[in-house]
């Protein structure tokens, strides 16, 4: 009895340290897992965030990059401020590319990317104000420009009466027709006559009226001579008229004009056939309107 206690107490004290180590063993087990197991699950976390952030930065980076490609010609603070998102955007992509980036790190570029959505949207915001404002400075100018031209075309048509009413009033007049038909002979001595068949000679004379805007200086006169058979009692040549087109003029004569004092004019017309009973017609042109006319019937007398 006494040789078995002792073995028994010695069997009993290894069994309970075998229970003890196994009991370590399964503790150290158990924890090791857990320690592994809440790793994984603090990875996954930060994986998770990581990926969260990534995501928003890639659409606020697609935002920007928008934001460049519509607007390739910024200036002075817009330019400024787009600068400061591209710097903003390679802080973040500068973080978020780190393999074992920490949670003060993910922060970090969490808040950049705050920064740069606001940075982003107040760019956008004061682009979508000066796109408006260039909208409505383009309509104004657009007006403007229309103004401008409507006033020129006003100006153009201003100037354009106003020439024509100066081409108007610089334009003479002529009064005072007297027209006689004579037989001028050969030693110079001129008779007047009331036989057709022995004159040979028209007289004509008119008077070249006042006029205060008609410059001192030459001007030329046309006279037209119609005879009773509506023919021209010389062919001068041609001339344009401003109302009744081309005519033949029997006289072109340059009159020595001083301005707002009349003038006397009287020359002779050789006819170079006979001359035909009946009315002629005596018209004066000037600047190509008609400025006066006389009539008289070589027939049965003379119109003074």
């Amino acid at each position: 009895m006494s040789n078995e206690s002792p073995n028994n107490s010695g069997k009993i004290i290894i069994g309970i340290l075998v229970i003890a180590l196994i009991g370590s063993w399964i503790y150290f087990n158990s924890s090791k897992t857990e320690i592994i197991n809440t790793y994984d699950v603090k990875v996954a976390e930060m994986d998770s965030a990581k990926s969260k952030i990534q995501s928003e930065f890639i659409v606020i980076s697609a935002k920007a990059d928008s934001l460049n490609q519509q607007n390739t010609q910024l200036q002075g603070d817009l330019l400024e401020k787009s600068t400061q998102i591209k710097k903003l955007k390679i802080k973040i992509g500068a973080i978020l590319t780190k393999q074992n980036a920490t949670n003060n790190e993910l922060a970090e570029a969490k808040a950049l990317i705050a920064e740069l959505n606001g940075k982003v949207t107040s760019l956008f915001d004061e682009l979508a104000k000066a796109q408006a404002e260039n909208k409505d400075l383009s309509s104004k100018n657009e007006l403007l420009t229309t103004t401008n031209t409507t006033l020129n075309s006003n100006l153009t048509t201003t100037q354009k009466e106003k020439e024509r009413l100066q081409d108007l009033g610089s334009t003479l007049h002529a009064s005072l027709f007297n027209i006689q038909s004579l037989r001028i002979r050969e030693d110079g001595k001129e008779k007047k006559t009331s036989n057709i068949r022995r004159a040979n000679t028209i007289r004509l004379s008119f008077q070249v009226d006042k006029n205060k805007i008609t410059p001192t200086g030459a001007q030329e006169l046309y006279i037209c001579v119609t005879s009773p058979d509506g023919t021209s009692l010389l062919e001068g040549g041609k001339f344009t008229t401003r109302e009744e087109g081309v005519k033949t003029y029997a006289n072109k004569i340059v009159v020595q004009y001083e301005q707002n004092k009349a003038v006397g004019v009287s020359y002779d017309i050789k006819p170079n056939q006979p001359l035909l009973e009946g009315d002629y017609k005596i018209e004066v042109y000037h600047n190509g309107f008609q400025i006066g006319e006389g009539i008289t019937n070589l027939k049965k007398g003379f119109l003074f």
